[in-house]
């Protein structure tokens, strides 16, 4: 094939593909192999019964006639492998070999992110275009790339889809099998299973390698003693940097065979010498797993190991609504469920996340008796899956109202805020005793200080309207002023709302193990803190007071149905905002 026919996140397929053609001349090879190899003994066999001696197969006479000799070889034998079994299985490789045909993964469902699927399209299309990249270019492809993102975002997904299109031999293992209780087994493991992948890679044209959780035997050397074990971290690493140089390396048998032309030409002039035969590279593509990369040895991430860090980043809005159409083309649903509404909700979402929530929608729809899914059922779920089951406590009276104005205090600065209220509950969910889940209305990756700040008046509403309708707050502000406090450490030790732009989460403090503790051990820095959260104080009271009908309102809706919709809350504030006003 001609180099420019491929294209960029496009999959080239057909019987002109470097690799297809390859495995193609392989068959034949190994046809006429089994031939040779059959046809000699098979013509043995036919002379002896054409000459009158036929080949009669048993056991040899000796063994025959000696039942307590036939009894002790067998004895020998079980203890020999007994004893044996355990070291000859300690050193394999711990892979699992896939065909394609034992994955049902295609390109055509791996949907989102469509960046990283043609990226990886377009190293797919070098592997199996090597030889013609590398006649015509004169180019090497990549032997290594990483896939490196948060869990759940689709990098075993796609890799198990890459090698089902390919059509070649998937070898897949975890990290971690690579451990062994063996001392010197663990890079024994490493070895035996590059030598497995140049072996099907050379038998059939190619073959992809995936290590799943790759920082468990990839960590950084940094910090290592000079005098770790070879099977240590250091020894792991070393091991795994020389076999990413290793698929080039000759095979047994072009091993067996230099030797026999280097003890023909030690006996040969310089000028009669027989020219060896040079090994060629095994068609191997490694793909390497991790939520770590920072972790990894540097070592690992230079060109001519893994040669490409392709990233696998949370979907935002427009692919999280494809994948959500994915996924409701297979599962039962109403028409109120649309791909556009859980990609509303399912803000910071991973693709496994998304398919865990329509799931445990569908749970909960066949708990009510139901067999399609509905809106309801996915606000739901999100609550279950991320706080937890809602149950009654059994709140003595007092109790009772005293969470459903806490609760409404969150929800009545939530929605003044424009934030969209998802429900707003005074059942418990997990540690909490209500909960009000609120969102940004449009998606956003940066925050300014003004919506930091507005984020604490939310935290610190509850309290606020506790103080104001009883007296005093309980302990039930704890969370909120957690939440509070930490919201204050970022925009003083990160984004400067402090007297200094200094960022304290880049000073290394010792002690201090985390943004909250920096910020508090430095005394301005703690001011500064504690004049942000008294000013949220303040807005949170004048607010609560300011609305004080909505705020009842809403905690009177809270008594009577332990639970409310977004809309709903949102009509109570929009309805006495509008008296207020008049």
């Amino acid at each position: 094939m001609d180099i420019t026919d491929l294209q960029y996140g496009t999959l080239v397929r057909g019987h002109n593909v470097d690799t297809t053609a390859n495995r193609e001349r392989q068959r034949q090879r190994r046809l006429v192999k089994l031939v040779v190899l059959l046809g000699i003994p098979l013509l043995w066999f036919w002379y002896r019964e054409l000459s009158g001696d036929p080949v009669r197969p048993g056991l040899p006479s000796i063994i025959r006639n000696s039942p307590e000799l036939t009894l002790l070889v067998v004895l020998l034998v079980m203890m020999g492998a007994l004893a044996l079994l355990p070291y000859l299985g300690a050193g394999r490789s711990p892979h699992t070999l896939l065909r394609a045909s034992d994955s049902k993964i295609r390109l055509a469902d791996v949907v989102g992110a469509e960046a990283t699927r043609r990226e990886a399209i377009d190293t797919l299309n070098l592997f199996l275009n090597h030889q013609t990249f590398a006649d015509e270019l004169g180019g090497s492809p990549r032997r290594g790339v990483l896939f490196e993102g948060a869990p759940g975002t689709g990098k075993t997904y796609l890799a198990k889809a890459l090698a089902a299109e390919a059509g070649v031999p998937f070898l897949f293992v975890s990290a971690s099998e690579f451990q062994s209780m063996f001392f010197g087994q663990t890079n024994r493991k490493l070895r035996t299973f590059f030598k497995a992948m140049r072996k099907a890679a050379r038998a059939e044209g190619g073959a992809i390698g995936f290590i799943e959780e790759f920082d468990a035997i990839g960590g950084s050397r940094s910090g290592m003693s000079s005098n770790s074990s070879r099977e240590g971290s250091v020894g792991i690493v070393n091991e795994l940097l020389v076999q990413m140089q290793s698929f080039d390396l000759p095979t047994g048998w072009q091993k067996t065979k230099s030797k026999m032309i280097d003890r023909i030409n030690a006996l040969l002039p310089e000028d009669r010498a027989i020219s060896r035969s040079k090994p060629t590279t095994a068609n191997v593509l490694l793909i390497a797993a991790t939520n770590r990369a920072a972790d990894l040895d540097p070592a690992l991430l230079r060109p001519g190991r893994f040669d490409r860090v392709i990233h696998f980043d949370l979907p935002p809005h427009s692919d999280r609504v494809d994948i959500a159409n994915y996924y409701l083309d297979r599962k039962s649903h109403t028409e109120t469920v649309t791909g556009q509404f859980i990609a509303d909700v399912s803000g910071g979402y991973s693709p496994v996340r998304i398919e865990r929530l329509l799931d445990e929608a569908l749970i909960i729809a066949l708990r009510h008796g139901r067999r399609a899914m509905t809106a309801d059922d996915i606000v739901e779920a999100q609550l279950i899956t991320e706080v937890g089951l809602a149950h009654e406590v059994g709140y003595h009276p007092d109790e009772r109202n005293r969470v459903a104005i806490h609760e409404a205090g969150h929800a009545l600065t939530a929605a003044l805020f424009g934030r969209e209220i998802r429900i707003a509950s005074i059942l418990r969910r997990g540690a909490a005793l209500g909960l009000v889940s609120h969102a940004d209305a449009d998606e956003k990756y940066l925050r300014t200080p003004s919506e930091a700040s507005d984020l604490i008046v939310i935290a610190l509403a509850g309290r606020a309207a506790e103080a104001q309708e009883l007296g005093e707050a309980s302990s039930g502000i704890a969370s909120d002023l957690a939440v509070a406090t930490t919201v204050a450490a970022q925009l003083v030790g990160q984004l400067g709302a402090g007297d200094s732009l200094i960022s304290l989460e880049a000073a290394m403090m010792p002690g201090a193990g985390n943004l909250v503790a920096k910020v508090l051990a430095d005394d301005v820095s703690r001011a500064r803190v504690n004049s942000i959260l008294d000013s949220a104080a303040d807005r949170a009271a004048c607010m609560v007071l300011e609305y004080r009908d909505a705020l009842m309102s809403i905690a009177r809706a809270l008594l009577e149905s332990d639970e409310l919709t977004g809309a709903a809350v949102h009509r109570i504030v929009s309805e006495n905002a509008h008296s207020a006003a008049a």
